[in-house]
């Protein structure tokens, strides 16, 4: 069921964010990055128009987290460093 005023085609953010739901969303976000087409910026890794569904989800999910901006920057940034040793 979709929030009051959330568009139907937003997945729904869970009631309480949990440390694995900011894990989730994290991910979303690195995965679901920008990449640059001829039509313009496009999700890496479903082609839709940037930002897809998901990466829209994370970075929701992390604003009712209460973060920054800048906070969700630098944990992205953590997760693709680690990522790339995992």
């Amino acid at each position: 069921m979709s929030q009051v005023g959330e568009p139907l085609d937003e997945l729904p953010l869970p009631p309480y964010v949990t440390a694995e739901d900011v894990d989730f969303a994290v991910r979303a976000i690195a995965v679901h990055a920008p990449e640059q087409w001829p039509t313009g910026p496009l999700c890496r890794n479903d082609h839709a128009p940037h930002p897809c569904r998901l990466h829209r989800w994370g970075q929701r999910v992390l604003a009712q987290r209460g973060l920054t901006a800048t906070e969700i920057t630098a944990l992205v940034a953590h997760y693709r460093a680690t990522a790339v040793r995992r």
